[in-house]
């Protein structure tokens, strides 16, 4: 693929003027699949200059027009969704067949979905004696992670245009190739300049100085805790609007009447989704002791069928991680749980054979709550299963966590799982196997960020409101 240029300012591409060029690896083997130029400060002023500049203009256009250029991006993004594809998995690891259908296809229903809410959304509320004006918020900074990476830049970029706020992009440097592709689509769609620029390059230079700059007015961040917290300190220095949307530490809970086969094969499947590289991973399998054995048996057989394997291979069901840094981390972790006490009932910390960034898929139980394993975000191929003898137990131990972003319960009573639900302290929970839903507000309780993404109620987050009293 060689050398492409990753600044995109003003509507035109730029070779950048970083010290450092960005290479990105295929996850699978290792090999260079590619070079991204990189931003300097100077790149990061001029596009936040021309994002405010052309502000005015874009957040006066129609909102018909804004939506029209949401579905003209959507239908450039489904036109090569073989190559993007092929891009999440080189750079992310995700099995060819997911990046098709959740890489692309999600990003795709969140362009449609973004455009639906706003051509729906009512931008002036008559209160009787007052009147609500919803107006953008003005020019957003976008970071994003590598994890999901079109998905996660379009969260933010599609609510961004809709409401007719202008936007600039800093994407995970291990998944720039799939930025500059998808800004490739913008660019040939014809928004107006400034409305959507790129600045690829690391956090340290490029973020910080996009976070700091004195015309942002909004920053949206997806990512670890650790970097939201150092963005939202550094973004309340000039009191910008800030959503950061952070880790999890998800818990399913199947309460005892469940159907154990479906939930247990449903379970793992979600915990290893993307090879467990998703920050909304249902990574704690919270059962009834008195069904533990059972359930350790459904899982061993489950989880036959995730042999490590060549991510662009048919059929393969776990992918590589998306590093070497990566794989590193989740091994540590691995042998943390051992180190412990957990029982290892699939996988462990040794490497399988051959090339690539790959992990084995790994299940603990005899888990305790306490246990590192149990309290902090892995973002790899590893379940642990907590016991628990009672549904107030299971319920204290699904919010035994710093975090709450999603979760997920298990019941043949409808009407008890959506009433257990709701004592879970998250921001998503699905009931029975609830499929995710691109216009439901994602987001999370505690340290799993501020604000929501999607549909209206993540729309609603770019935007500010006016009353006028009249």
């Amino acid at each position: 693929m060689g050398t492409r240029q990753g600044v995109y300012i003003d509507g035109a591409w730029s070779d950048g003027g970083g010290a450092d060029e960005l290479t990105i690896r295929s996850s699978a083997d290792g090999t260079v699949v590619g070079v991204i130029t990189a931003a300097a400060e100077q790149q990061v002023d001029a596009a936040v200059r021309a994002a405010a500049a052309a502000f005015p203009g874009w957040s006066a256009t129609p909102v018909a027009v804004r939506t029209a250029a949401l579905r003209a991006i959507a239908d450039g993004v489904e036109s090569r969704t073989e190559e993007l594809a092929a891009l999440s998995s080189h750079e992310v690891g995700t099995t060819i067949a997911i990046s098709r259908a959740i890489q692309v296809g999600l990003a795709l229903q969140v362009l449609r979905s973004t455009a639906d809410a706003m051509d729906a959304l009512e931008l002036t509320e008559d209160c009787g004696q007052f009147m609500v004006e919803r107006e953008p918020v003005g020019v957003v900074a976008a970071i994003t992670p590598w994890n999901f990476p079109l998905h996660q830049i379009v969260a933010k970029l599609a609510p961004a245009i809709a409401s007719g706020c202008t936007i600039v992009v800093k994407p995970a440097e291990l998944s720039s190739l799939s930025a500059v592709a998808l800004f490739d689509i913008i660019d040939s769609v014809g928004l107006p300049t400034g409305v959507a620029n790129l600045v690829c390059g690391t956090g340290p230079v490029v973020g910080e100085a996009l976070v700091m700059h004195p015309l942002v007015d909004m920053v949206s961040f997806t990512g670890s805790t650790r970097a939201g917290t150092r963005i939202g300190e550094l973004a309340m220095r000039d009191v910008k609007k800030v959503s950061l949307e952070l880790g999890g530490k998800s818990a399913t809970v199947i309460l005892d009447d469940a159907d154990l086969g479906r939930a247990v094969n449903v379970s793992l499947g979600s915990c290893y989704t993307n090879n467990g590289q998703m920050c909304a991973a249902l990574t704690r399998l919270i059962v009834q002791r008195s069904q533990l054995a059972e359930v350790e048996e459904l899982l061993a057989k489950a989880v036959a069928k995730f042999t490590p394997g060549d991510p662009f291979a048919d059929g393969t069901r776990l992918g590589p991680l998306a590093s070497e840094t990566q794989r590193d981390r989740v091994i540590g972790y691995i042998e943390s749980g051992i180190a412990e006490g957990a029982r290892v009932l699939a996988g462990g910390p040794e490497r399988p054979d051959g090339a690539g960034y790959f992990v084995q898929p790994t299940i603990f139980t005899d888990v305790t709550s306490g246990m590192t394993i149990a309290q902090e975000e892995i973002f790899g191929p590893v379940l642990v299963v907590i016991p628990v003898d009672s549904e107030q137990e299971a319920l204290d131990v699904a919010n035994d966590s710093a975090f709450g972003l999603s979760g997920a319960v298990w019941s043949a009573d409808r009407d008890r799982a959506i009433a257990f639900a709701r004592r879970i302290r998250t921001g998503q929970v699905a009931i029975n196997g609830g499929a995710f839903n691109a216009s439901a507000p994602f987001g999370g309780y505690k340290k799993s960020g501020i604000g929501r993404e999607l549909g209206r109620h993540g729309l609603e987050e770019f935007f500010e409101f006016k009353a006028l009293l009249v």
